[in-house]
């Protein structure tokens, strides 16, 4: 059933959007990088991005009062965990030159061994995300109720996309990035650092990753070992939306679904138990209609 919300309503639902495609385009930032230079879904970044929930529960919960440290070390350790999971999952089969199925066969592994590590370490037992004042407590804008967070959200996405874009585009780290991308065997002829390249690049995605957990958690603050499971696919799907491989094109798709998932349940309320299915008739749209995403470029595939 169609219903039209009061103006106040409509406003606040808007900036809901915004935070949840924000939190969505974080996640789907790494895997967007990685499809990017290997050309490989990597699956297991759902479950870094819950690993990393765990890390803030934990480091957070001990010292709260000096939670910008706490960050800090979390989005590190999700970094090393990310690089850990390259060199263990990946980087072994590539060496081997071993085809493209076995990679993902492998990276569907490392998903399951994360999820089912993290059930063994922490148990099935959901657990609460500290809540943080500066970050939870209600702010009055006009007629429109709001967390800091709806703010503070939207805007660490826009600087953390433009610091990104900063070193793919005027550092070495990210010269070597696109040579790679465009050629992996010529880079290496070139003499890039391939394997180099490619752990810096799972360190960035996994740590911009981190961020997203902290920030999900201080929005949804229950974490359980398959947490990160239906994140992890709606930001797969917002990264295929903007075009997988680009950057801007998984902060739009990320934008994106969150209005569109909002806006659905806003407008048509009973339909909201049915709200993540909307992610994927949208999916199914795309890959009908524009299969490299709204600003994707076609690739062409090496046979």
């Amino acid at each position: 059933m169609f219903v039209m919300p009061a103006m106040d309503v409509l406003l606040q639902q808007i900036c809901n959007g915004l935070l949840l495609g924000s939190l969505f385009a974080l996640v789907a930032v790494g895997y967007t990088m990685v499809y990017g230079i290997l050309r490989l879904i990597n699956f297991a970044h759902c479950d870094i991005f819950m690993m990393a929930m765990y890390i803030a529960f934990f480091t957070v919960a001990a010292d709260f009062r000096w939670w910008i440290i706490s960050f800090v070390i979390v989005v590190a350790l999700t970094a090393v965990l990310g690089m850990g999971v390259e060199k263990v999952a990946y980087a072994t089969l590539r060496r081997q030159n071993a085809p493209k199925i076995s990679m993902l066969i492998s990276a569907i592994g490392a998903s399951y061994l994360l999820e089912n590590l993290a059930t063994v370490i922490f148990t099935g037992k959901p657990k609460n995300f500290p809540q943080i004042p500066f970050f939870v407590d209600m702010m009055q804008i006009g007629t429109v109720r709001l967390q800091r967070l709806a703010i503070i959200v939207p805007i660490t996405t826009v600087v953390i996309m433009a610091v990104l874009l900063l070193i793919i585009n005027k550092t070495k780290a990210g010269m070597a990035m696109r040579a790679v991308s465009k050629d992996l065997e010529t880079a290496k002829l070139m003499g890039i650092n391939v394997n180099g390249t490619i752990s810096v690049t799972f360190a960035i995605g996994s740590a911009i990753a981190a961020v997203g957990a902290i920030l999900w958690g201080l929005k949804y603050p229950q974490i359980s070992p398959l947490v990160g499971v239906m994140p992890g696919l709606k930001c797969f799907i917002a990264a295929v939306i903007g075009g997988i491989g680009n950057v801007k094109g998984a902060v739009i798709g990320g934008i994106i679904l969150g209005f569109v998932e909002v806006m659905a349940v806003t407008f048509f309320p009973s339909v909201s138990a049915y709200k993540d299915i909307f992610s994927f008739v949208i999916l199914i749209g795309i890959l009908l209609f524009r299969p490299n995403g709204l600003i994707g470029e076609k690739i062409a595939e090496k046979v």
